[in-house]
């Protein structure tokens, strides 16, 4: 190399030296010492070292987007629907998640969402007239699931509202109370509840309801008691289910708030769905108009209609909050670093995710052909039954595997995924157990019934 090559690559060399930062390290290290070492090193060596201290410089890697729909199911709903959608989660991810768990702590409900959820305009999401939008059942089990990504109370509280109270009106209702309760409903102006469980009558609902309801004239007396009621302790009309004493059916009553005969006690002390106000609803007396009797439900069978339909979206609820753990975790284990690296780098933090992974992806395409059914017309008890036992009993294998990739921190509100473990716990229980769905679908498969 001639000296002028020499001169100019030592110049260029000067120019790029940090005068600074050289200063720094000179206060720290022997730089008269790091240089001897340096020249000590051979060329493999060199290079070695040179490509360590650029590393520091580089742009991190860009990683793979984190989205739990790893077979784009997303994708086929149209572009109306797909922007619905991304709605949703907007104001899930802004308005719900920065609150959320100051709430949940607090065992309280955050009744400044109502008004912004309801400028969404998806209350009643399938149902056709009083304002509802009348779209598709698989639309509605994915804004079901975008809820419960973020948090599954407020999926629970929409469930109750759009679903079970609503759906009780629009399937079992004449057209008055239709015209009275929907179109305001669907606005979420009016909040109703949806009573059916008892203190001691869960699963045999069917046929062993203890609340009673007694014909007088124009009139019905109710008495008897209603436990895990959500939304019962504000709402303004709760759907009450009780025995006919003359005739032994189940029939449905609408019970306008503050109707003397009715008081409502708040459960407290729950370990999950905590921001849903679950009611124990007493009736005492409770002088009903014969006008506020559902003029269509007539046995347990209509309302097994409502449950059927609900019992999709609760199925759905469970892969949101399924997802809502996946990505959190997976977020979470890409972020924390042990051993010098990103703890999503190693084996078997890889093996829970995929694990996680797999068990998600299966429970949405069961929900997405579950809805399709629906859509067509097909939905039966023991679709929705299959739907609900294996999507939450999968909901608690995700939430747990969540839980574990992230340590200690895992139980901590900070990072979600422990109010989605708790959750999962609700999701499991209501709108049937594992053992009464089971029962339906073995009853469908073998043709013979186990019920006692």
């Amino acid at each position: 190399m001639s000296i002028f090559k020499k001169i100019k690559q030592a110049y260029q060399l000067y120019q790029n030296i940090d005068l600074d930062a050289l200063n720094k390290l000179a206060a720290k290290v022997d730089l008269g010492e790091v240089m001897h070492n340096v020249s000590k090193l051979d060329d493999k060596q060199l290079k070695g070292l040179m490509k360590m201290l650029s590393s520091n410089g580089r742009k991190q890697k860009e990683l793979p987007p984190i989205n739990g729909d790893f077979y784009q199911l997303s994708e086929t709903i149209s572009d109306e629907e797909r922007a619905l959608q991304l709605k949703v989660r907007h104001f899930m991810e802004t308005e719900v998640h920065p609150i959320i768990n100051k709430y949940w702590l607090t065992a309280e409900f955050p009744h400044e969402l109502i008004p912004k959820l309801a400028e969404l305009n998806i209350c009643g999401v399938t149902y056709k007239g009083y304002g509802c939008p009348g779209l598709s059942n698989v639309m509605e089990g994915i804004l079901a699931m975008e809820m419960a990504r973020i948090d599954s109370s407020i999926a629970t509280f929409f469930g109750v509202q759009s679903g079970l109270a609503m759906g009780s009106i629009y399937l079992l209702g004449s057209e008055v109370q239709k015209q009275e309760w929907l179109p305001d409903m669907q606005q979420m102006k009016l909040i109703g509840a949806f009573g059916l469980t008892e203190p001691e009558v869960g699963s045999g609902a069917a046929g062993g309801l203890t609340t009673t309801a007694k014909r007088n004239g124009d009139e019905w007396i109710l008495n008897g008691q209603k436990k895990w009621i959500g939304n019962a302790t504000f709402s303004d009309v709760t759907i009450i289910w009780a025995r006919d004493l003359d005739d032994d059916n189940v029939k449905g009553f609408l019970i306008r708030k503050g109707n003397p005969g009715m008081s409502v006690e708040k459960i407290q002390d729950k370990m999950a769905l905590r921001v849903v106000q679950n009611g124990l609803i007493t009736l005492t007396d409770c002088v009903v108009s014969e006008s506020d009797r559902l003029q269509n439900a007539n046995s347990f069978k209509d309302t097994s209609a409502v449950l059927r339909m609900t019992r999709a979206g609760v199925a759905w609820e469970a892969v949101g909050c399924a997802r809502g753990a996946y990505e959190s975790a997976l977020k979470y284990t890409r972020e924390r670093k042990q051993f010098g690296k990103p703890i999503a780098a190693f084996q078997l933090i890889q093996n829970h995710l995929v694990e996680m992974l797999s068990n998600l992806t299966a429970m949405q395409a069961m929900v997405f052909r579950l809805s399709q059914l629906q859509d067509e017309g097909k939905l039966t008890d023991e679709h929705a039954s299959l739907a609900k036992v294996f999507c939450s009993l999968r909901t608690r294998d995700i939430v747990s595997r969540a839980r574990e990739v992230m340590g200690g921190n895992g139980i901590l509100l900070q990072y979600d995924v422990a109010r989605f473990v708790a959750d999962a716990e609700a999701i499991y229980s209501y709108e049937g157990t594992k053992e009464i769905n089971s029962l339906i679908v073995g009853r469908a498969i073998t043709g013979f019934s186990a019920f006692v």
